[in-house]
């Protein structure tokens, strides 16, 4: 809970190193700050957690974005959130098809964690970066925007 002066009728929040980051006008009551902290805190949240949580909801997600985005044509082997991937957010073994998704996107809109999935279910049928690869894996709806927000 960050107070300022500077602040007049505005509440903002956001997310900083894992943590809600509240912005306030000083002169706020309790009652005012309980209130909107409140409501600001619940559409961060909205906004930002993904709705898959667990490896069978990973695994569900890529079966039924295999089928409505890829048509098919990709394979799904296991898919999975590890915690030992820091420079990357996800990665694929061509080989057996499994995935493993960096759990740093468990609090990523829906669009950037199907962004990621699809990339990766794309290389199961595509192992390179090549101009096919991507007019596969860029036909996730907001895949750009997706792309910027990883950015």
């Amino acid at each position: 809970m960050i107070r300022s002066a500077r602040r007049t009728r505005t509440v903002q929040a956001r997310i900083v190193d894992g943590r809600i980051e509240v912005r306030i006008p000083a002169a706020m009551t309790a009652a005012e700050e309980e209130k909107a902290v409140g409501e600001i805190v619940a559409k961060l949240k909205k906004r930002t957690t993904s709705t898959a949580t667990s490896d069978a909801d990973l695994v569900e997600r890529a079966h039924r974005l295999n089928r409505t985005v890829l048509e098919g044509h990709a394979r799904v082997g296991s898919v999975r959130w590890v915690g030992n991937q820091n420079s990357r957010w996800g990665s694929c073994s061509v080989a057996t098809a499994d995935i493993r998704i960096s759990d740093r996107l468990r609090q990523v809109p829906d669009y950037v964690l199907d962004a990621v999935l699809v990339h990766e279910l794309t290389h199961t049928f595509i192992p390179d970066h090549s101009p096919e690869f991507w007019s596969w894996a860029d036909k996730t709806p907001l895949a750009e925007r997706a792309r910027g927000y990883l950015e």
